[in-house]
């Protein structure tokens, strides 16, 4: 029992290994508003499929490790996964009973709230402009979640992660 237990963990921060790669891979500039939060949505499934492994301190430490990888201020993606994966958390009995489509549109106000924080946060550090280009991405967050969903499910059940 162990040993299962130990490769569910292990197979979870490879899927967040694969996230942040994907995070950090280069778009070509036009493209660079409609990347997708591939860090957040993999949070955000991981918290509702196992909220009892994946939780407000692990999306904290993801979100610092994306800090870090993109080089931005340091706890400001720590901050926004913190409060947007307690947010799901707290509510993922709810979101488990509702459709993909309507979990897309949860997740997509949700990340359109992250995009806000982020700005925010930034905001308050450094003194920038609101691109409102940037927000192509919710769609594409929404547009992705069901494909997502159900490939994270898939290797949930083919592993047995519990």
């Amino acid at each position: 029992m162990v040993d299962s237990r130990a490769n569910g963990i292990v197979l979870i921060w490879l899927s967040f290994v694969v996230a942040l790669m994907l995070q950090a891979a280069p778009w070509p500039g036009q493209l660079e508003a409609f990347r997708p939060s591939w860090v957040m949505l993999v949070a955000f499934y991981w918290v509702l499929a196992l909220p009892h492994r994946v939780n407000v301190g692990t999306a904290l430490v993801l979100g610092l490790i994306w800090d870090l990888l993109l080089g931005s201020t340091l706890g400001i993606r720590g901050l926004t996964m913190s409060v947007l994966c307690y947010i799901v958390a707290l509510n993922f009995q709810v979101m488990r009973n509702l459709s993909l489509w309507q979990q897309a549109m949860i997740v997509a106000l949700l990340s359109l709230a992250g995009k806000l924080v982020e700005f925010w946060a930034e905001y308050l550090v450094v003194e920038i402009e609101f691109d409102p280009t940037r927000l192509w991405a919710v769609l594409l967050n929404f547009l992705l979640w069901p494909w997502l969903f159900l490939f994270l499910r898939r290797i949930r059940r083919k592993f047995s992660i519990r």
